[in-house]
């Protein structure tokens, strides 16, 4: 399921490379994979959801999040953002969670307000508890 987090930046859980060509149709430009290889069983290989969206003519980062996301992941994520020009992004992970972890971080870091990101979490079905710490 995918979630809209503002008006560019989307998150869900695992993505197979089957599904990136949709995503463009629904103007996708940029994937951010925060979700490490080997994670779980039978998930796609990253270099398969790579290869889905070259193909789509949409940009891809790799950028696996294990723990929590870090000043390198949320910087990695922002410049992704900048990156993706008037076009979406979607970022994912397992659920959506920790693509939207980082998304808090980063734009928390570019000023937005704590309690809209919080609010707009939220809206998202996700609970920023577990980062409260660093926002």
């Amino acid at each position: 399921m995918i979630r809209q987090l503002d008006d560019r930046t989307f998150v869900s859980g695992q993505i197979a490379p089957d599904e990136v060509a949709g995503l463009a149709e629904h103007g996708v430009t940029m994937i951010v994979n925060n979700r490490p290889d080997g994670e779980d069983p039978g998930q796609p290989l990253a270099s398969d959801i790579e290869e889905a969206a070259k193909a789509a003519g949409i940009g891809y980062r790799f950028l696996p999040i294990r723990r929590g996301p870090g000043p390198a992941e949320v910087g990695e994520l922002q410049d992704a953002m900048r990156d993706c020009g008037d076009g979406k992004l979607l970022a994912f992970c397992r659920s959506g969670a920790r693509s939207t972890f980082a998304w808090a971080l980063a734009r928390r870091e570019e000023g937005m307000g704590r309690e809209e990101v919080e609010r707009l979490a939220e809206d998202a079905g996700v609970s920023l508890a577990p980062i409260a710490h660093l926002l």
